[in-house]
């Protein structure tokens, strides 16, 4: 709706006072619009609304004693691991125990174990197949230990970290340990494995798997 349904110019009875009030006249008769607005009612607000409402101004003097409690508890938090870290440090309390290793035996394979793995080795190394002969020795360390103690070895564990498993004794920590990094350098330092670095990886696996001994 624009000014020209209400003209107040010349044509329209002139632009004097009685011109504007002529316009006027017109407006307020005009049945399509609203002047009036004190039957307008705001809608009330739901149910739950209403429930929200007064729960959180019952509440409300709470908040404040709440928020504070937090930061309490936080700070508390916070001052007790550094203490005890603290008290590690200076040797007033003692760390964690370590969980107990597997015993040796267990985890060793069994002879025929051994000597059928390192054979399948032998035969990729004796297609100059270094990388993947000692990486087979690698995966199947990997099996034993997922064999002999389910759920230690987690998907997202690097061979660094199994090798650091406190679970491992001592001889086997050893073994898998030195394996794992020559494969690391082969498959994530892209060094090529040669004769020397298969025959390394294999002695150490014969004389953890074969207590000392030859296949």
């Amino acid at each position: 709706m624009g000014r020209d349904q209400y003209p107040v110019g010349e044509g329209a009875g002139g632009g004097g006072p009685d011109g504007v009030a002529a316009a006027h006249a017109r407006m307020l008769a005009d049945k399509s619009l609203q002047f009036d607005f004190t039957a307008f009612k705001a809608p009330k607000p739901p149910a739950w609304a209403r429930w929200i409402g007064d729960l959180f101004e019952a509440v409300a003097p709470l908040l404040g004693y709440l928020f504070w409690i937090g930061v309490a508890v936080a700070a508390g938090l916070v001052l007790y691991m550094i203490g005890r870290e603290i008290m590690t440090r200076a040797g007033l309390r003692r760390p964690a125990p370590r969980h107990a290793a597997m015993p040796l035996q267990d985890f060793r394979p069994t002879l025929e174990q051994a000597r059928v793995l390192l054979a399948d080795a032998d035969a990729l190394a004796g297609e100059g197949r270094f990388a993947e002969a000692a990486h087979l020795l690698l995966l199947r360390g990997v099996q034993d230990i997922r064999d002999r103690r389910p759920g230690l070895v987690q998907p997202s564990l690097t061979s660094r970290d199994i090798a650091a498993l406190p679970e491992l004794p001592d001889p086997a920590r050893g073994a898998f340990g030195a394996i794992a990094a020559v494969v690391e350098r082969s498959f994530f330092g892209g060094r090529d494995l040669g004769a020397d670095d298969w025959r390394a990886c294999r002695a150490t696996y014969e004389a953890f798997a074969l207590e000392g001994g030859t296949a």
